[in-house]
């Protein structure tokens, strides 16, 4: 499977995900302290909107280099 293919792949399937559940969500480590033996730390969960015109795009950008990608090579 050459690059072309498995990016054009990449893209439809996050594609579909976005369109599917619309956001992500990650957890992040705000802040940290050490006092002694004692260790404290924030974790401060984030969510990323993934907007429909971006998943559309993703899929139909995969499509294209997946249909004329390998045609451009040659």
């Amino acid at each position: 499977m050459s690059g072309i293919k498995v990016l054009a792949a990449v893209l439809i399937a996050g594609g579909i995900l976005g369109l599917v559940y619309h956001h992500f969500s990650y957890t992040k480590d705000a802040h940290e302290a050490k006092i002694g033996s004692v260790e404290l730390s924030v974790a401060k969960k984030e969510s990323v909107d993934v907007p429909e015109w971006a998943a559309v795009g993703a899929i139909v950008v995969g499509a294209a280099l997946l249909l004329f990608g390998s045609s451009a090579r040659r």
